[in-house]
Protein backbone atom coordinates (compact mmCIF):
# COMPACT_ATOMS: atom_id res chain seq x y z
CA UNK A 1 0.00 0.00 0.00
CA UNK A 2 1.39 3.37 -1.02
CA UNK A 3 1.23 6.32 1.36
CA UNK A 4 2.64 9.81 0.82
CA UNK A 5 3.33 12.28 3.61
CA UNK A 6 3.82 15.98 2.98
CA UNK A 7 3.22 19.26 4.78
CA UNK A 8 -0.25 20.35 3.65
CA UNK A 9 0.26 24.00 4.63
CA UNK A 10 3.59 24.20 2.78
CA UNK A 11 2.05 22.56 -0.28
CA UNK A 12 -0.80 25.08 -0.35
CA UNK A 13 1.58 28.02 -0.01
CA UNK A 14 3.77 26.53 -2.72
CA UNK A 15 0.94 26.25 -5.25
CA UNK A 16 -0.28 29.75 -4.40
CA UNK A 17 3.21 31.02 -5.22
CA UNK A 18 3.23 29.05 -8.49
CA UNK A 19 -0.03 30.71 -9.55
CA UNK A 20 1.39 34.12 -8.56
CA UNK A 21 4.62 33.43 -10.47
CA UNK A 22 2.75 32.32 -13.60
CA UNK A 23 0.63 35.50 -13.59
CA UNK A 24 3.70 37.70 -13.18
CA UNK A 25 5.63 35.81 -15.86
CA UNK A 26 2.87 36.51 -18.38
CA UNK A 27 2.80 40.15 -17.27
CA UNK A 28 6.57 40.50 -17.76
CA UNK A 29 6.31 39.04 -21.26
CA UNK A 30 3.44 41.31 -22.25
CA UNK A 31 5.03 44.44 -20.76
CA UNK A 32 8.64 43.64 -21.53
CA UNK A 33 10.86 46.68 -20.96
CA UNK A 34 14.39 45.41 -21.45
CA UNK A 35 16.86 45.13 -18.58
CA UNK A 36 14.36 45.91 -15.73
CA UNK A 37 12.08 43.13 -16.95
CA UNK A 38 15.02 40.72 -17.26
CA UNK A 39 16.11 41.45 -13.69
CA UNK A 40 12.55 40.99 -12.41
CA UNK A 41 12.27 37.73 -14.38
CA UNK A 42 15.53 36.46 -12.90
CA UNK A 43 14.38 37.22 -9.36
CA UNK A 44 11.02 35.57 -10.04
CA UNK A 45 12.71 32.49 -11.51
CA UNK A 46 15.07 32.08 -8.54
CA UNK A 47 12.25 32.40 -6.00
CA UNK A 48 10.09 29.99 -7.95
CA UNK A 49 12.91 27.45 -8.11
CA UNK A 50 13.38 27.72 -4.34
CA UNK A 51 9.64 27.19 -3.74
CA UNK A 52 9.56 24.23 -6.13
CA UNK A 53 12.57 22.56 -4.54
CA UNK A 54 11.78 23.19 -0.87
CA UNK A 55 7.97 23.22 -0.80
CA UNK A 56 6.55 21.12 -3.63
CA UNK A 57 9.21 18.44 -4.16
CA UNK A 58 9.77 16.98 -0.68
CA UNK A 59 7.74 13.92 0.26
CA UNK A 60 8.14 10.80 2.35
CA UNK A 61 6.44 7.95 0.51
CA UNK A 62 5.82 4.38 1.59
CA UNK A 63 5.88 1.97 -1.36
CA UNK A 64 5.77 -1.82 -1.57
CA UNK A 65 9.52 -2.44 -1.32
CA UNK A 66 10.62 0.40 0.92
CA UNK A 67 10.43 4.07 1.77
CA UNK A 68 11.19 6.82 -0.76
CA UNK A 69 12.52 10.03 0.79
CA UNK A 70 12.39 12.90 -1.66
CA UNK A 71 14.37 15.83 -0.28
CA UNK A 72 15.01 19.17 -2.05
CA UNK A 73 17.94 18.01 -4.18
CA UNK A 74 18.24 14.26 -3.75
CA UNK A 75 16.11 11.13 -3.59
CA UNK A 76 16.75 8.30 -1.15
CA UNK A 77 15.19 4.86 -1.45
CA UNK A 78 15.59 2.59 1.58
CA UNK A 79 14.30 -1.00 1.31
CA UNK A 80 12.19 -1.98 4.32
CA UNK A 81 14.69 -4.70 5.21
CA UNK A 82 17.45 -2.08 5.54
CA UNK A 83 15.59 0.21 7.95
CA UNK A 84 17.43 -0.29 11.26
CA UNK A 85 15.86 2.46 13.32
CA UNK A 86 13.71 5.59 13.06
CA UNK A 87 13.92 8.60 15.36
CA UNK A 88 12.27 12.02 15.51
CA UNK A 89 13.52 15.39 16.68
CA UNK A 90 12.44 18.27 14.45
CA UNK A 91 12.41 15.85 11.53
CA UNK A 92 12.31 12.10 10.95
CA UNK A 93 15.70 10.40 10.82
CA UNK A 94 16.06 6.93 9.27
CA UNK A 95 19.09 4.87 10.27
CA UNK A 96 20.28 2.27 7.76
CA UNK A 97 23.61 0.48 8.12
CA UNK A 98 25.10 3.31 10.18
CA UNK A 99 23.91 5.90 7.68
CA UNK A 100 21.37 8.51 8.76
CA UNK A 101 18.85 9.83 6.25
CA UNK A 102 16.91 12.93 7.20
CA UNK A 103 13.37 13.28 5.88
CA UNK A 104 12.57 16.84 4.85
CA UNK A 105 8.87 16.24 5.50
CA UNK A 106 6.88 15.90 7.68
CA UNK A 107 8.60 17.95 10.36
CA UNK A 108 7.63 18.66 13.96
CA UNK A 109 7.76 22.36 14.81
CA UNK A 110 8.31 23.53 18.36
CA UNK A 111 4.75 24.82 18.49
CA UNK A 112 3.34 21.48 17.32
CA UNK A 113 5.47 19.66 19.89
CA UNK A 114 4.15 21.86 22.72
CA UNK A 115 0.58 21.34 21.53
CA UNK A 116 1.09 17.57 21.48
CA UNK A 117 2.48 17.64 25.02
CA UNK A 118 -0.55 19.58 26.22
CA UNK A 119 -2.86 16.97 24.69
CA UNK A 120 -1.04 14.31 26.67
CA UNK A 121 -1.74 16.01 29.99
CA UNK A 122 -4.76 14.71 31.91
CA UNK A 123 -7.76 17.00 31.69
CA UNK A 124 -8.57 18.97 34.82
CA UNK A 125 -11.83 18.26 36.55
CA UNK A 126 -14.42 20.81 37.60
CA UNK A 127 -14.99 22.25 34.12
CA UNK A 128 -18.13 22.07 32.08
CA UNK A 129 -17.84 19.80 29.06
CA UNK A 130 -18.24 21.81 25.89
CA UNK A 131 -17.12 19.07 23.48
CA UNK A 132 -19.46 16.32 22.26
CA UNK A 133 -18.88 12.86 23.71
CA UNK A 134 -16.48 10.81 21.62
CA UNK A 135 -17.12 7.30 20.39
CA UNK A 136 -14.81 4.52 21.57
CA UNK A 137 -12.95 4.62 18.25
CA UNK A 138 -12.49 8.39 18.39
CA UNK A 139 -11.35 8.21 22.01
CA UNK A 140 -8.84 5.47 21.17
CA UNK A 141 -7.46 7.60 18.31
CA UNK A 142 -7.12 10.62 20.61
CA UNK A 143 -5.29 8.57 23.23
CA UNK A 144 -3.01 7.02 20.60
CA UNK A 145 -2.00 10.47 19.31
CA UNK A 146 -1.69 12.09 22.74
CA UNK A 147 1.74 13.64 23.09
CA UNK A 148 2.64 12.85 19.49
CA UNK A 149 3.10 15.11 16.49
CA UNK A 150 2.31 14.08 12.94
CA UNK A 151 6.02 13.38 12.41
CA UNK A 152 6.02 11.05 15.43
CA UNK A 153 3.04 9.16 14.04
CA UNK A 154 4.62 8.82 10.58
CA UNK A 155 7.87 7.60 12.16
CA UNK A 156 5.96 4.92 14.08
CA UNK A 157 4.18 3.79 10.92
CA UNK A 158 7.51 3.69 9.06
CA UNK A 159 9.19 1.57 11.73
CA UNK A 160 6.21 -0.79 11.95
CA UNK A 161 6.18 -1.27 8.16
CA UNK A 162 9.89 -2.12 8.29
CA UNK A 163 9.42 -4.63 11.12
CA UNK A 164 6.42 -6.17 9.40
CA UNK A 165 8.39 -6.59 6.15
CA UNK A 166 11.21 -8.31 8.03
CA UNK A 167 8.79 -10.66 9.81
CA UNK A 168 7.04 -11.52 6.55
CA UNK A 169 10.31 -12.14 4.72
CA UNK A 170 11.61 -14.34 7.51
CA UNK A 171 8.44 -16.46 7.62
CA UNK A 172 8.35 -16.87 3.84
CA UNK A 173 11.94 -18.05 3.42
CA UNK A 174 13.02 -19.17 6.86
CA UNK A 175 15.92 -16.72 6.60
CA UNK A 176 16.19 -13.02 5.96
CA UNK A 177 16.59 -12.55 2.16
CA UNK A 178 19.01 -10.20 0.43
CA UNK A 179 17.70 -6.77 1.40
CA UNK A 180 18.98 -4.83 -1.61
CA UNK A 181 20.75 -1.51 -1.32
CA UNK A 182 20.01 2.07 -0.38
CA UNK A 183 19.73 4.10 -3.56
CA UNK A 184 20.68 7.78 -3.65
CA UNK A 185 20.05 9.87 -6.76
CA UNK A 186 20.08 13.54 -7.64
CA UNK A 187 16.75 15.00 -8.69
CA UNK A 188 16.67 15.98 -12.39
CA UNK A 189 13.79 18.36 -11.66
CA UNK A 190 15.67 20.18 -8.92
CA UNK A 191 18.88 20.39 -10.97
CA UNK A 192 16.94 21.69 -13.98
CA UNK A 193 15.28 24.36 -11.83
CA UNK A 194 18.67 25.48 -10.52
CA UNK A 195 20.13 25.51 -14.04
CA UNK A 196 17.29 27.67 -15.35
CA UNK A 197 17.76 30.05 -12.42
CA UNK A 198 21.47 30.42 -13.14
CA UNK A 199 20.76 30.95 -16.84
CA UNK A 200 18.21 33.68 -16.03
CA UNK A 201 20.67 35.44 -13.71
CA UNK A 202 23.37 35.39 -16.39
CA UNK A 203 20.90 36.64 -19.01
CA UNK A 204 19.83 39.49 -16.70
CA UNK A 205 23.45 40.51 -16.06
CA UNK A 206 24.25 40.50 -19.78
CA UNK A 207 21.10 42.35 -20.86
Amino acid sequence: MKQAFRSTAVQVLGWIWMAFAAFNAVDLIVRFSGRPSMIAAAVLTVLTAVVLITCLRPVTKFVEDGVLVRNPLRNFFVPWLLVDDVSVSHSIMITSGGRKIRCWTPQASGRERVSAMRRALPSKGGRLRTEPARSKGEQAAVEALAGKTHADWVAEQLLERARSAKRTASKATGTVPEPGTVKVTWSPTALAALAVSVAMIVAALLS
